[in-house]
């Protein structure tokens, strides 16, 4: 046990070392959440001053955006990291090693959650700086919206990380455009009703749409859904472990395959 946790301390400070040893990477982890906030931000500017009917959504969109860059920046941050290590072509070393795969998934996770904190912390102040709006008015559902998009993000992750093992960099766009093909069904910016009728029970089955439909319950009717964060809660689990049992039938197949040492090249 005590080796096991040695082992995910090692990696995860070794992406750590590399994340911070270029002040490059540190600043693309702002750079895209504060350019998607400033954008939406200006937005919200406009239909407020506008008095118009449409004025009210302003502040939804701008919280939208914010727990939108949660699941995506935490997606990114795991498949990024894991990437890192292709590019590198240490992945075979690594699985040669006595690190486990389990211990490797679990310092990835630890890697996304401080990418994610890095990228997303400045841009909550960001946004009520210049435009007024405080995230963390929302309170403690906060913690609950913040953690169900994590481990949503870390699920889908999983299964990226897995298609390139698999597949190879043939695969590495999936690792920018997964969460895009996603995004329609979520309804971060307009409720599931609006939806045709046969394509809300697919909404439904994706966890992000219990965060954002509570989100709305919060922003319009001053109502926390506890019953949507125990569904997204116990559907996130159920997705975890999946995720991690195809990461691991994937890393077996091209392990069988042969594909490790030529990871890269």
């Amino acid at each position: 046990m005590i080796d096991s946790i040695n082992r995910m301390a090692a990696m995860t400070a070794r992406y750590y070392y590399l994340l911070r040893s270029s002040w490059l990477r540190l600043a693309e982890l702002i750079f895209w959440p504060a350019m998607q906030m400033l954008v939406w931000g200006f937005l919200y500017t406009y239909l407020y001053d506008s008095k118009s009917s449409m004025a009210s959504t302003g502040g939804m969109l701008l919280g939208a955006v914010l727990l939108w860059d949660v699941l995506f920046r935490g997606q990114l941050g795991f498949s990024f990291t894991f990437l890192e290590e292709i590019w590198s072509r240490n992945l075979a070393n690594l699985m040669m090693s006595p690190l486990q795969p389990a211990e490797l998934a679990a310092s990835l996770m630890a890697m996304s959650l401080l990418r994610l904190l890095i990228g997303t912390l400045p841009v909550t102040l960001l946004a009520f700086v210049l435009f007024g709006f405080n995230i963390y008015g929302l309170g403690f559902p906060l913690l609950g919206f913040f953690i169900n998009l994590v481990l949503t993000g870390w699920a889908i992750g999983l299964v990226v990380s897995g298609m390139i093992i698999r597949q190879g960099l043939g695969a590495e766009s999936l690792a920018y455009s997964v969460m895009i093909l996603v995004l329609p069904l979520c309804c971060v910016y307009y409720p599931v009703w609006v939806l045709p009728l046969w394509l809300q029970p697919a909404a439904w089955s994706l966890t992000p749409t219990y965060v954002f439909e509570g989100m709305r319950a919060i922003l319009i009717d001053g109502v926390f859904r506890a019953d949507l964060m125990v569904e997204c809660l116990a559907l996130n689990l159920v997705y975890l472990a999946v995720a991690f049992t195809t990461f691991m039938l994937l890393l077996r197949s091209a392990r069988h395959k042969g594909v490790l040492l030529t990871m890269g090249e």
